[in-house]
């Protein structure tokens, strides 16, 4: 249905896309041939990988990866047959390892942009190597030169040619595609900052604007490295995406202290405190409602004033509650930091905001499985191409190689989804290319024009397909195989048999795929979220270390959040008690560099030991937590530095607001872990 609403009832921005997605190949294929490279299609090929995300500075971004990536296969693929060319089996074995590599080092990358770079490097080494194999009797330095060359100038005039074409005509910007996020995602924020402070809200209400606001901050993270190339103010507004998300992020770890202690121990919650509390919930339901920034930022700095002046004249009556106090304060001045991040991304202001970007999770096992996986597919290709000797079958290793590096950080349903959606669209093209195109070009007079005209049918379809997220499969699995099918040079070939047999190689490599990846999955769910809170646990150890700790633990823990939430919401355990314990985690994180703060102007030494200690043990019943038991050591840990501090010069103030962080961390502890280890007796049940 998707499909067809695409196809038959486009909407300007989608029409606009696929003219200049043709303009682009058209452009790329004139170019290629006018230089009388061996193989133009390529070039068209290059051009459509480039069409998939249209923004100007994505599109640049992408082609400088698809360049780079380029020259590297080459110059590998060049290596590998200057040594083992008299050798076959080992050539293929290396390249086989060379695409793993590319594969797993391609799942540790956040940006898709440069995944894509391992794809091209991964794909230009193939054909490089490969298509001098297929005439080993003419193979010698000269040659091998000579392809790499050829290979390098198809993809580059593709990639230089829908550059232009995104930069000249209907440009869109990357940087008006994150001022619309951004605004998405601070809406969705204060939403749900409303939302955690109502007694009556639902838990699943609250999971589901996480998992938005989560989802929100990924792709502004992702998207954000791609404004640095449309202006001088790109790299200020870099910078103020990664501020925002990061104090987004800030946010989400202050404002389910007060969420949590209403619904669990609502007998903690003073008068005064409870009207600040409401107060900050009206004041958040207003500014998710208001488009207007001057106004936002007015009531942001209201708010704070007023809590400015509950904290001056209410005298708390416990640590906990004078540390929830200050935290209210806290998260006052996150929020108007947020708002000032999204002023610098929108009027291109000269304030100099920085902070890192989100950090995407490293799992060496991920970045092994999906390795494994590519080189499985290569070498069944490759198996098949010794056997058979058909150089038909060398298109059954070169796109799903693509694919695979390409769609590996996809969810399993999403990918294998997608393969079948791809599947459908090369279904779709094959009897286009035999009984359309091949004919009508065969009767031609061999003119571009000509030529031109019959392809732009098909590819202006599959660019209509390509333009929208959910049919962005289909269109890959028309203009890729149909540019490869038709193979569109200056000697055109016109030979059926070779087209069948290439788009049964297609067919059936793309088909080896999807069951690659339906035997050869990731780790388990369980084991990767255990991985993940080792992870957290290692940075809550280590944040002392840290110059900037706020902005460093953020940063790494955007993506773990993502994961972790993702996870969970793909097992269907409503509780989400991981998700839970993953925030828990973020504050904790906020704890512990608040506490260093506090205690950074006191000199004396005896504290080293006894901070050491607190924060080891921190970890440590961080990881016990997600066990479903409460270490007892961390009680003792805090019990000893309070003591230690009590000897100290530190102010009362200061003293109490310390022991007030611990009775709340504790309180945390306690009842995380009772309601996992409920949770895992239910499960066993």
């Amino acid at each position: 249905m998707l499909l067809l609403q695409s196809l038959f009832f486009p909407d300007r921005r989608t029409i606009i896309f696929a003219v200049k997605g043709v303009i682009s190949m058209t452009l790329a294929l004139y170019v290629a041939m006018f230089l009388n490279l061996e193989r133009p299609y390529w070039a068209l090929v290059s051009a459509i990988f480039l069409q998939v995300r249209p923004e100007s500075g994505l599109v640049i971004e992408k082609g400088l990866c698809q360049i780079g990536g380029n020259l590297v296969g080459a110059l590998v693929g060049i290596m590998i047959l200057n040594g083992f060319a008299p050798y076959p089996t080992l050539a293929l074995g290396l390249l086989a390892c060379w695409i793993g590599l590319n594969s797993g080092l391609s799942a540790m990358m956040r940006q898709q942009n440069f995944v894509y770079a391992f794809a091209m490097a991964g794909m230009t080494a193939c054909l490089v190597v490969l298509i001098v194999m297929a005439s080993p009797t003419t193979a010698d330095s000269a040659k091998i030169f000579d392809v790499a060359q050829a290979r390098i100038s198809e993809i580059i005039v593709g990639a230089i040619c829908a550059v232009l074409v995104s930069q000249l005509l209907w440009p869109v910007k990357v940087k008006h595609s994150l001022q619309l996020r951004a605004k998405n995602t601070i809406n969705q924020t204060l939403n749900y900052l409303a939302l955690e402070l109502d007694p009556a809200g639902l838990h699943a209400s609250r999971h589901e604007h996480i998992d938005t606001i989560l989802e929100s901050i990924s792709t502004l993270s992702d998207d954000a490295s791609a404004v640095i190339y449309e202006g001088p103010q790109g790299r200020g507004q870099n910078h103020a995406v990664n501020l925002l998300c990061n104090k987004t992020l800030s946010l989400l770890a202050a404002i389910q202290i007060f969420g949590r202690l209403q619904r669990n121990h609502p007998q903690l919650v003073s008068e005064p405190l409870a009207k600040i509390l409401e107060n900050m919930r009206s004041c958040f339901t207003l500014m998710a409602h208001s488009s207007d920034y001057q106004e936002c930022y007015k009531m942001a700095r209201s708010l704070r004033h007023q809590v400015q002046q509950n904290l001056l004249q209410y005298q708390s009556k416990t640590p906990l509650e004078t540390r929830l106090l200050k935290a209210t304060m806290e998260l006052s001045a996150d929020l108007i930091m947020v708002l000032k991040s999204y002023n610098v991304l929108t009027s291109n202001s000269a304030a100099n905001l920085n902070a890192p970007p989100m950090e995407f999770h490293r799992d060496p096992l991920i970045g092994l499985t999906t390795g494994l996986r590519s080189m499985a597919v290569f070498v069944i290709g490759a198996s098949l191409w010794i056997g058979t000797g058909s150089n038909a079958v060398l298109m059954m290793i070169l796109l799903p190689v693509v694919f695979s590096i390409m769609m590996a950080r996809q969810p399993l349903p999403t990918l294998t989804t997608g393969l079948r959606h791809i599947l459908v669209g090369i279904i779709i093209i094959v009897p286009v290319t035999i009984f359309y195109a091949l004919p009508l070009l065969a009767q031609s007079s061999g003119d571009f024009e000509i030529l031109i005209l019959v392809l732009a049918g098909p590819f202006f379809i599959g660019l209509l397909a390509l333009a929208n997220r959910p049919t962005l499969p289909y269109g890959l699995g028309i203009c890729v195989p149909f540019a490869v099918l038709v193979q569109p040079s200056n000697n055109i070939s016109f030979a059926i048999e070779n087209t069948v047999s290439n788009a049964l190689a297609i067919f059936v490599g793309v088909t080896v795929l999807y069951w690659l990846f339906k035997l050869i999955t990731q780790p388990s769910e369980r084991l990767m979220q255990y991985r993940l809170l080792q992870s957290i646990q290692k940075d809550l150890v280590n944040l002392a270390k840290r110059p900037d700790p706020t902005s460093w633990f953020n940063a790494r823990m955007g993506d773990r959040l993502l994961r972790i939430a993702t996870y969970e919401k793909g097992s269907g355990h409503s509780s989400r008690v991981f998700t839970d314990l993953a925030f828990t985690a973020l504050n904790l994180g906020h704890v512990s560099i608040r506490l260093m703060r506090i205690l950074q102007g006191i000199p004396a030494a005896h504290l080293e030991s006894a901070l050491h200690l607190w924060q080891l043990s921190l970890g440590k019943a961080f990881i016990t937590c997600a066990q479903g038991k409460v270490a007892k050591e961390f009680a003792l840990s805090c019990d000893t530095l309070l003591q230690e501090l009590a000897t100290s010069p530190l102010p009362p103030e200061e003293l109490t607001m310390i022991e007030g962080m611990f009775e709340r961390v504790n309180l945390t502890f306690e009842r995380t872990a009772h309601t996992i280890a409920e949770q895992k007796e239910a499960t066993e049940k």
